[in-house]
């Protein structure tokens, strides 16, 4: 059996990252791209697939205790064993020129040995590399991927089991540091980093990074810890943010629903931006508005819910049946097939979200309002399409009622744009039109007045989480009944243990799969943010607060929940899941954010 997923936590550069569990191993790592091949991934198979563990010789489970250094993503990880204790300190610090992971021994108290096993795989831990020693390294090669691997000089490793090892004790305040560089096999040895001026100067710049955060509320430890987890899932060099570090970690137990979310996701757009923004990065805001520009150039019609780091557009899925899968939860996936669906609602996100950053103050940029123009000039003519809706279902096309909403947006915030900067070429007449013709079809088609609620889909009487949004974006005020009554519909019909599924994975003419899946995190955000627009903002804190605690012990959530055994599901650490949480503090706080 696997770690739970909340036993583990992240280390990263902005252009990679890791996962470490509480036993001291990295069982996940793809390098040099968080989309790359991973040379760890014992996460998702077993040892033989490649991990990394530094612990106490004689000590198997899991350390006493862990925390990050406050303000920072540098990881500390201690053991008290029967002769004194010893910290395990982890970084990536970011990256000059090739991706490092530094980890730092030192002895706190007494005299302890310590193992290190290393076990190298690439590709997804299917190629063991070939091992050889050179000036003080032990260098690993397999086709186009090389390792290196340094220590102190005094500590002797050796090859045993197609794995690298090592023995060696600490005293209180001895430290022995161990920098592992991954680069391409074809090239000479990267610069050597510095283990310890690396420490000093990673945590100097993550504090430094984190004092920009403007909100101070009752909730700040776990805000800052959301957004530093969101700047460390961001791609530096395009400012693209990844949905999750991982793929195929399970939405159910054993389950299929097994994805790879190492990608960007335009549905994420406007809430991204809205939590940058109103925490005070405005850069980050910035260069995810300019990476989002970038990747949705080129024909409206040819517009993907998802894109690659840089914008690639080609995300071929695959299956990888080496791999078992985290607790058996097969198939394991690299890539994502989603990426060909037809979703409506990226047209409403995109138009959301320039709107949103050009009222925010970030400059436009000269071709933005022609594209915008572009997207609201299709979208007159395909919305009425069917789609795979938000959630990627893979049941078949619908006319799902949070699209419809969406191409509402869009065109409401053409519209708006227009009447706040009248400079600006454009005809709105036309887009007030299409904005009011979808306004009445939704609340024709989309709502059931039996129930008082807006359905999942045209004539359906299943529900979607997604509906809880309607408020938020404006497409009826919070106190309309028609909301209220969706709010409460969706907590009693889609409630999973005092948090929200997102709609009846029962239905499975509309899923497409066959299993289950648990709370979805972020909607139960969107729950608490409902709530609190609608005036129930002590129910809503109530709600925030048992979210809350549903971080781990560092303070990172994944995708879903299980309220039944009381564990986190899907991959992790989930940029939705963080930016609703962002959302949800700054609202309750009054500091922006949801409502």
């Amino acid at each position: 059996m696997h770690p739970p997923i909340e036993d583990y936590a992240l280390i990263g550069d902005e252009q990679t990252a890791a996962l470490v569990g509480r036993d001291g191993s990295v069982d996940w790592l793809c390098v040099p791209r968080f989309d790359s091949a991973a040379c760890f991934a014992r996460l998702l198979g077993d040892e033989d697939n490649g991990h990394w563990r530094i612990a106490p010789k004689d000590v198997q489970g899991p350390c006493t205790r862990r925390a990050y250094r406050p303000d920072t993503l540098v990881l500390d990880t201690e053991w008290d064993t029967a002769d004194g204790t010893v910290r395990v300190t982890d970084l990536m610090p970011q990256r000059e020129h090739a991706p490092d992971v530094v980890r730092i021994v030192e002895g706190v108290s007494g005299r302890v040995t310590m193992r290190s096993t290393l076990r190298l795989r690439f590709d997804y831990g299917s190629i063991v590399p070939w091992m050889r020693r050179s000036d003080g390294h032990r260098i690993a090669v397999a086709g186009p991927d090389s390792v290196w691997l340094r220590s102190e000089p005094a500590v002797r490793t050796w090859g045993e089991d197609f794995g690298t090892h090592s023995e060696f004790t600490v005293r209180a305040g001895e430290r022995v540091a161990f920098v592992l560089t991954w680069h391409p096999s074809h090239e000479a040895r990267p610069p050597l980093v510095d283990p310890y001026e690396a420490l000093s100067s990673s945590v100097a710049d993550w504090r430094s990074w984190a004092a920009h955060c403007t909100y101070d509320g009752p909730y700040r430890d776990a805000v800052v810890r959301s957004l530093i987890t969101l700047k460390a899932l961001s791609y530096a060099p395009t400012g693209g943010i990844v949905a999750a570090a991982t793929t195929s970690l399970p939405e159910e137990m054993g389950g299929v629903r097994n994805w790879d979310y190492r990608f960007c996701w335009l549905r994420d757009s406007t809430l991204t931006l809205g939590a940058l923004l109103s925490a005070g990065y405005h850069k980050e805001a910035a260069a995810w508005r300019d990476w989002l520009l970038r990747a949705v150039a080129g024909s409206p019609a040819d517009l993907q819910i998802m894109y690659g780091l840089a914008g690639e557009r080609r995300l071929p899925e695959t299956e990888l049946p080496w791999l078992a899968g985290y607790n058996g939860s097969a198939p394991v996936r690299a890539g994502n097939d989603a990426v060909t669906q037809l979703q409506l609602d990226v047209y409403g996100e995109v138009m959301d979200s320039l709107y949103l950053a050009r009222s925010s103050g970030l400059s436009a940029k000269p071709h933005m309002w022609a594209m915008q123009g572009a997207l609201l000039n299709f979208l007159e003519s395909a919305w009425r399409q069917p789609d795979e809706g938000l959630w990627e279902v893979r049941g078949g096309r619908r006319q799902f009622v949070h699209s419809k909403v969406m191409v509402w947006v869009a065109a409401d915030r053409a519209v708006r744009t227009l009447e706040e900067h009248p400079e600006l070429p454009g005809e709105p007449d036309g887009w007030r039109a299409l904005r009011d013709e979808v306004h009445r079809e939704v609340c024709e088609k989309g709502y059931d007045p039996e129930r008082n609620t807006f359905t999942q889909y045209y004539g359906s009487r299943e529900l979607d989480a997604a509906l809880l949004l309607i408020p938020r974006v404006g497409f009826l005020p919070p106190d309309d009944p028609r909301v209220i009554g969706t709010v409460d519909a969706v907590r009693a019909e889609l409630g999973h243990g005092g948090f929200v599924r997102r709609y009846d994975t029962g239905d499975t003419q509309v899923d497409g799969l066959p299993g289950d899946e648990g709370a979805f995190l972020a909607c139960s955000f969107w729950l608490a943010d409902a709530l609190h627009m609608t005036g129930r903002t002590e129910e809503a804190r109530a709600l925030f607060e048992r979210l809350l605690g549903l971080t781990n012990d560092v303070g990172l959530l994944a995708e879903e929940y299980d309220p039944v055994a009381g564990r986190q599901l899907g991959n992790f650490p989930q940029a939705f899941s963080h930016i609703g949480l962002v959302n949800t503090a700054l609202a309750l706080s009054g500091h922006g954010g949801a409502g």
